[in-house]
């Protein structure tokens, strides 16, 4: 059991170093895009496509997938590459980021890539979109329901939210976490990418978030504190999260994990300089 756990975890780390490098080079190319949060969160995109998702790359709109929101679409650039190493379209895509006419753009567009379940682009509003999301596939599987409980049809999906510390300023963010911990969307799971910066400096000093557990605790959500690049605290965490759906109706609730990453990871650089927010390297 632990030489199998130990493989999936090198093979996850292997796939993080080839998307660390398409990132860069996706950036490169393009001329402009986002660097530090499209590090950051890479071992939590690869965890969940090589390892915690419900998906298929082949039946991209396969009904009984888990849905994964990227709240923060600037970091899309994470996103593609771990999509196209999965299968859902060709690598050599990855160089029309941001391009004219490119499925690829700087924000993810739904309707022109396959594996991208909501557009985004103003940021604070992801976490509505899978609240939303995650309250009416509830409503349909109670209606597969016969009157026994027995399910008649189809197993509860999950929905992943992907957000940044930054965007958590937003006051829609707040009516989401309010509405989801009043409903117990045990189907519903974010993650906070706590990397501590935003486009105009550290997050504490732009518009103070801390203390946050306690914050979103009151707001009636599970909450797990993780490093965000370890892959066995982000699969142990997603486990968790997916656990408090077999509660009772009473005892269900939201599970929010604030995942403390750093911004530019793997290059030291970039590393923990809010600059590389929106800033890319030269060639």
């Amino acid at each position: 059991m632990e030489n199998e756990k130990k493989k999936i975890i090198e093979n996850l780390e292997k796939i993080a170093t080839i998307v660390r490098k398409e990132i860069i080079e996706m950036l490169v190319q393009a001329g402009s895009g986002h660097t530090a949060g499209s590090l950051s969160m890479v071992e939590i995109l690869v965890a969940m496509y090589f390892n915690l998702l419900k998906h298929d790359p082949l039946n991209p709109d396969w009904e009984e997938r888990d849905r994964l929101i990227l709240s923060h679409g600037h970091t899309c650039p994470a996103l593609y590459a771990v999509l196209a190493e999965a299968g859902y379209f060709p690598k050599n895509e990855l160089q029309t980021l941001r391009k004219f006419g490119s499925a690829l753009q700087g924000h993810p567009h739904r309707e022109w890539l396959k594996g991208i379940e909501t557009s985004s682009g103003p940021l604070g509003s992801g976490l509505s979109q899978a609240v939303g999301m995650a309250l009416a596939d509830r409503i349909d599987y109670f209606s597969r329901l016969n009157v026994a409980g027995c399910p008649s049809g189809g197993k509860e999906k999950f929905f992943c939210c992907l957000m940044s510390d930054g965007e958590i300023q937003c006051g829609q963010t707040w009516e989401a976490l309010m509405l989801a911990g009043k409903e117990k969307l045990s189907n519903l799971i974010a993650i906070i990418d706590r990397n501590n910066i935003q486009i105009s400096g550290e997050t504490e000093k732009v518009l103070p978030l801390n203390p946050l557990r306690d914050k979103l605790e009151a707001f009636n959500w599970q909450v797990l504190e993780i490093d965000g690049h370890n892959f066995e605290q982000i699969i142990e965490s997603i486990t968790i999260a997916k656990k408090t759906s077999e509660l009772s109706l009473e005892e269900r609730h939201p599970t929010v994990v604030i995942a403390y990453t750093i911004p530019g990871k793997g290059f030291p650089e970039f590393e923990n300089d809010y600059h590389w927010h929106g800033k890319v390297p030269s060639k």
